[in-house]
């Protein structure tokens, strides 16, 4: 019988290497910028960043709660409607018709183009960047929505319909579950869509945010600041990641991702 390793042995078999790795990327960074001479404009070195977030500490609450605020409103935003009209495309061939066609024109238009507008008409404020968020974040979950609930084995809708199940019945026990991990990648790609829709809105019109203050950080040349922003945004993107990772796990625990399997002993 093969024994199983410790907990903390799979954590490490896990992590221990891209930890490392990023470890090295940093202290290679560091050693070749100041071996080669580059200005900290151009390319800052990784204690510099870390130097320049430490002294901006005291500002970074009221703009990572701005755009984490317009992350997670754009993000629930883009759910209220997405779904339901998901759920409208897969019922009503007429929404069907209708609405894959408008879908596709509204993708294909740049978000950084719509901004200015929503900016025109919706005003200077949050409720802009949770727009922009949410018109991001859309798309993939009316897409993945609809698969998922287009995805039910034709047998099983049979077999629940010769149970004489109606079809809201058949929407709540066979549809959604079914559905559940389709919904479930959609949103964990919506929701790091939506950190990029927020920075965008965040760049058009804004006086506070992580987008703002990447704009004003380039406006004086503080490129150290620059770069520490973007890793706070990443690290906010995994964060968002991570909270959807585990309402998953809560919301399907029949289902388990290949990302999620244990290796094989």
């Amino acid at each position: 019988m093969t024994r199983r390793p410790p907990p903390w042995g799979r954590w490490a078999t896990n992590y221990a290497g891209p930890a490392a790795t990023l470890a090295a990327v940093g202290v290679a960074w560091e050693v070749g910028v100041r071996l080669a001479g580059v200005p900290a404009w151009l390319l800052p070195t990784p204690s510099a960043i870390a130097a320049a977030l430490w002294e901006w500490r005291v500002q970074a609450p009221r703009h990572v709660w701005a755009t984490l605020y317009e992350v997670l409103g754009g993000f629930l935003l883009a759910i209220a409607v997405g779904i339901p009209l998901a759920v409208a495309i897969v019922y009503s061939p007429f929404v069907r018709r209708v609405a894959y066609p408008v879908l596709l024109v509204f993708q294909s238009v740049p978000k950084v183009a719509l901004a200015p507008l929503l900016l025109l008409y919706l005003g200077y404020g949050v409720q802009t960047n949770v727009s922009v968020a949410a018109i991001v974040a859309f798309f993939p979950i009316v897409v993945n929505t609809v698969t998922g609930l287009e995805s039910v084995e034709p047998e099983l809708l049979q077999l629940s319909r010769s149970f004489d199940a109606g079809a809201l019945r058949i929407f709540w026990k066979v549809r959604l579950p079914w559905a559940l991990p389709h919904i479930f990648s959609a949103l964990k790609v919506a929701v790091s869509l939506a950190v990029i829709g927020a920075v965008v809105g965040e760049f058009v019109g804004s006086d506070r945010g992580l987008g703002y203050v990447i704009v004003t950080a380039s406006a004086s040349m503080n490129t150290s600041l620059v770069f520490g922003i973007m890793i706070l945004l990443a690290l906010m993107g995994i964060a968002v990641f991570y909270a959807v990772w585990f309402v998953e796990a809560l919301a399907c625990p029949w289902y388990r991702p290949a990302e999620l399997e244990e290796p094989s002993p």
